[in-house]
């Protein structure tokens, strides 16, 4: 079924004020998914301002947003939740879908639930539409690792489930074996993976082995390295100034950054562009009014190297790391 859903060409629905909502994807629970969200992770080193994510989650749902991406360990939940509050007269509940994230240090079964408790609590929700185990290793406030297996945390997950407060569950930077011995403990299917993927990591495989499972794919850092200021001395190309995209781009009229997320959601998969910028925030969403050519794609895949924006190398140690190690490490 999700694989049917990924190849149709999408029909984004207008608004009356002229913006768009985002189409959905069919989750494997039964429930739908907007096909892009709003990020709100502002980076390891970056302290937000009382409200500036509140006022981007607000512009969000203006221009069309309905899906907004956060988690426990980001310490925003609160903006994330004040902004969404602020548009509720406009936009019922029932039309958001909140996805947030378990904190690392509660990964023991009997401390899923707590935590989610009080990411409700910041967000001023009765329940999210999404919660995902955010890394599937565990480490503690104190910074020593928490060796709880996965398996029972999942199993903590699912509780949640049970009882209504996360209407989805999924997983975020689990790789394949992982998935695998979750289904293969007889436990609940994932209804999302959320992994990083970019031009420079497009990951073809783990998304083939998605849809064969019916796990729908949520793509973080969309843009990878394509702006000057965020990219490592190591990254690849391109850059946001590449000719080639900017020739994609004036043939759609559209900016790079919007052919790059039309190209992720023609994979299938559902971007997650974070901006606190409101002219950025609408254009993010301005992208189901064209499609790419197989030339454009075939391009847009040349750029794949597997390349990793957010390696986590300081948890290369946990038996739980879950990313191929580096060779030269």
């Amino acid at each position: 079924m999700y694989k049917i859903l990924v190849l149709v060409t999408f029909v984004a629905v207008s608004l009356t004020h002229g913006n768009i909502l985002a189409p959905k994807l069919k989750l494997n629970d039964g429930r739908e998914i907007p096909a892009l969200a709003l990020g709100t992770w502002l980076g390891n080193n970056t302290k937000p301002s009382a409200n500036e994510v509140e006022l981007a989650v607000g512009w969000a749902i203006d221009a069309g947003y309905r899906h907004i991406d956060t988690a426990y360990a980001y310490k925003i939940e609160d903006q994330v939740g004040r902004g969404v509050a602020s548009k509720l007269n406009g936009v019922p509940r029932s039309e958001l879908f909140i996805t947030t994230k378990l904190s690392n240090s509660h990964h023991a079964r009997d401390a899923v639930i707590p935590a989610l408790q009080e990411s409700l609590q910041e967000l001023g929700l009765d329940y999210v539409d999404l919660y995902l185990i955010h890394w599937p290793l565990g480490q503690f406030a104190n910074l020593t690792y928490d060796f709880t297996d996965y398996l029972e945390t999942w199993r903590g997950m699912m509780d949640a489930k049970q009882q209504g407060l996360a209407k989805s569950i999924g997983l975020s930077n689990f790789n394949e074996q992982m998935i695998d011995r979750i289904i293969d403990n007889g436990l609940e299917v994932p209804a999302v993976l959320q992994v990083e993927i970019n031009l420079n990591l497009q990951q073809p495989e783990l998304l083939h082995y998605c849809k064969d499972k019916n796990i729908v794919v949520m793509g973080y850092t969309p843009f990878g390295s394509l702006f000057y200021g965020k990219a490592k001395s190591d990254a690849p190309p391109p850059r946001v100034d590449d000719p080639s995209l900017i020739e994609i781009a004036k043939k759609y009229n559209k900016t790079v950054p919007q052919i790059t997320l039309r190209y992720l959601i023609e994979l299938g998969v559902i971007p997650i562009p974070k901006s606190l910028t409101k002219k950025r925030i609408e254009q993010n969403i301005d992208v189901f009014d064209f499609k790419l050519t197989e030339e454009e794609r075939t391009l847009l895949k040349s750029f794949d190297k597997g390349y990793r924006t957010i390696p986590q190398l300081k948890w290369l140690d946990h038996p739980f790391y879950p990313f191929k190690k580096p060779l030269n490490l």
